[in-house]
């Protein structure tokens, strides 16, 4: 039996959601349909190409040189918009996980700049604070804190970041500014909800400053700064974050300060496809140009020069 391109096309929509019903949605169809073009899929190919997994589907090794001869195909579809191009490699979806700070300072304006030459391009972040998952169904690439442990994936060291304890100016003003490290025991923190923080890395301020207590807690941490603007207590926060913001005064900079690295995790077939490669590329490219920003040595808004 010949394998029909739009059976290969359906897979490689699987691929990139892990979930049949994910994919209907995307071309239009119904899950049965999916179903049908899968199992159509594989007797032609004489073998699986899916496989189930704890977070949706996982390609085969069959699925996956079957997923690499659609990509061309659907490079090839883009390119006949225009006679005198050839395909653009770095086009289809690219789907990532990152923390809120990353994904917003670093990621988004990194696929932003890539997206001017590649408009073929569409990538997906998803915003989550966690380790690394073992399994990472439908998912490219991983952006997480502190270095992973992962089996059957490829991980390397992205960068360095920051975090500082910041309080606002108007609350300095009302409850008046700690003159020791001793004294931030007295004001409530401003942080991630302990009993859900799922990365070790991120203790810090149970670490320094243990006998602190809870103010405002937040699984996101764009809700940390704005609740330390809007004078909810002393926040621990990125400081390429909380620089942003003239109305936060940081504290005890030189002794009170967490240093954290960002890693990225891949899947060892990721970086074959040009989309990936390229948004991965993008993203050492945009940390390295932020480097300074994100170990809190920009310039303030404000600063003069």
């Amino acid at each position: 039996m010949d394998t029909k391109p739009n059976d290969l096309l359906v897979l490689l929509t699987v691929s990139r959601s892990a979930k049949f019903t994910t994919a209907a949605q995307t071309l239009g169809l119904n899950h049965t349909t999916i179903s049908r073009r899968i199992a159509a899929l594989e007797k032609a190919l004489g073998g699986r190409v899916l496989s189930r997994a704890s977070g949706g589907w996982e390609l085969t090794d069959l699925g996956q040189e079957a997923v690499r001869v659609a990509e061309q195909i659907e490079g090839a579809v883009h390119s006949l918009g225009d006679p005198r191009r050839g395909p653009d490699p770095i086009t289809g979806v690219v789907r990532m996980t990152a923390t809120d700070g990353f994904s917003a300072y670093v990621a988004a304006p990194a696929v932003a700049k890539l997206r001017r030459q590649h408009p073929g391009l569409s990538v997906e972040i998803v915003t989550v604070t966690r380790q690394a998952l073992q399994q990472r169904s439908g998912l490219d690439i991983e952006v997480v804190v502190g270095e992973p442990q992962v089996h059957r994936a490829e991980a390397f060291k992205l960068g360095d970041y920051e975090l500082g304890m910041y309080a606002s100016r108007d609350y300095l003003a009302e409850h008046g500014a700690p003159a020791t490290e001793d004294e931030l025991t007295e004001h409530r923190l401003v942080y991630f909800v302990d009993s859900m923080l799922q990365v070790d890395d991120l203790d810090a301020p149970r670490r320094l400053v243990p006998t602190m207590k809870d103010g405002l807690s937040s699984t996101n941490v764009f809700v940390h700064v704005e609740a330390t603007r809007a004078s909810a207590g002393i926040g621990f926060l990125p400081c390429f974050m909380a620089d942003l913001h003239n109305d936060l005064v940081r504290l005890f900079p030189d002794t009170l300060s967490e240093r954290l690295p960002y890693w990225m995790v891949l899947r060892p077939d990721s970086m074959r496809r040009p989309a990936v490669a390229a948004v991965v590329q993008a993203l050492r490219d945009q940390t390295v140009a932020r480097g300074e920003v994100l170990l809190g040595r920009g310039a303030r808004p404000g600063d003069a020069g």
